[in-house]
This record gives structure tokens, C-alpha cells and sequence, in this order.
């Protein structure tokens, strides 16, 4: 999907051209990174509020956004326990073993080159390193993103990890929903 501050022209952004008011409305909820309100998600979406709010609360409902009271003002996000099992399902149901692991094995290898490239053991170390003065504007960017590309990274390795974990537990569950189905139909 283009980034939501592409535009048309006309100030709308230009993903929305394709899609209905609901669908938009989805598609914000869906990349919200903090708790936002009805108004604000009805902005983005430009969509009417009411269709806005019938819509978050169908999401609530459907467990993929939470309600969060904020004084007066009722603001909604993910469920961000839900989006990452549904992250750890997706990297078993579309990768092998084999992959996964050897993901994780690129992944940690790139990190270990950082390491040693800028003799710093965390990207927190190398983001302490953009301070010093004697850094040429060309070094800082390509600090700035390292530190992008390894905080990335962890994320995934951390995510790869948790798959590798729970490989074997999914794995047995879709096969006991096989069995079950084939029961089922015989």
C-alpha cells in the first residue's frame, strides 16, 4: 500500500481512491502506532465520523482494536498481543524451518558486522556515537541508518525466535485440525 501521505493533489491521499470509506477506515486503524480518537481516525480515513465510529466498534468487537479511556475522550489502537501471534503465525505458516533459521543466522551475522565495524556491542552504543563532533554529515546518515537497520533486526530476530519456539506447537495443532476435518467429512 503507498504511504499515507502520498496525495493526489487534492489533499486526499491517494490510496484512498481505490478503496470504500470502511476499508479506509481499516487501513488506518490497522497502522495506528498510539491510541487516536474517532475524530482522528475519521480525518485520516476521510471518512464520515459516523461510518468512523460504527466501524472502530465493529474492530472492538471483532478483538482487533482495543478502547482506551483517555479522560473524557475514548481513543482506540491494535491489540498488539493479537498482531504478534498473528506476526509468529505468519513466519511459520510461510516459511520452513530451514528458512527461519537461516534468517536468523543472516540476521545475526549482519549485526556482527556492525559490531565490529563501529566497535560498539548495541545499536544504542552506535546512536551514542552520532554525538561526536568529528563525524562528516555522510557518516552520521550512514550511522542513523544502521541504527534503523539493526533496531529492524532485532525486532525480527526476536520474532524469528519466537516462531522457532512455537514451530513444533503450531504444527501439531494443524495437524490435529486436519484430522478433525477428515473425521469430519469421512
Amino acid at each position: 500500500m503507498p504511504s499515507m501521505s502520498e496525495s493526489s493533489g487534492d489533499g486526499v491521499p491517494s490510496w484512498t481512491e481505490s478503496m470504500s470509506a470502511r476499508d479506509r477506515i481499516r487501513a488506518v486503524a490497522e497502522t495506528l502506532r498510539e491510541p487516536r480518537s474517532v475524530n482522528w481516525i475519521s480525518e485520516q480515513a476521510d471518512a464520515a465520523w459516523s461510518t468512523t465510529n460504527e466501524e472502530l466498534q465493529d474492530l472492538v468487537d471483532q478483538g482487533q482494536l482495543r478502547r482506551v479511556e483517555a479522560g473524557e475522550t475514548t481513543r482506540y489502537q491494535p491489540d498488539y498481543t493479537r498482531l504478534l501471534f498473528e506476526e509468529i503465525r505468519t513466519l511459520i505458516e510461510e516459511n520452513t524451518r530451514e528458512e527461519l533459521r537461516n534468517e536468523l543466522a543472516a540476521i545475526t551475522e549482519e549485526i556482527e558486522e556492525w559490531q565490529a565495524t563501529y566497535d560498539v556491542e548495541t545499536w544504542e552504543e552506535l546512536e551514542q556515537s552520532l554525538a561526536d563532533g568529528d563525524l562528516a554529515s555522510a557518516e552520521l546518515r550512514e550511522r542513523r541508518d544502521v541504527i534503523a537497520f539493526w533496531r529492524e533486526n532485532e525486532e525480527d530476530r526476536r520474532l524469528i525466535k519466537h516462531a522457532l519456539e512455537l514451530y513444533s506447537d503450531v504444527e501439531a495443532a494443524r495437524e490435529q485440525m486436519t484430522d478433525v476435518a477428515d473425521r469430519a467429512t469421512s
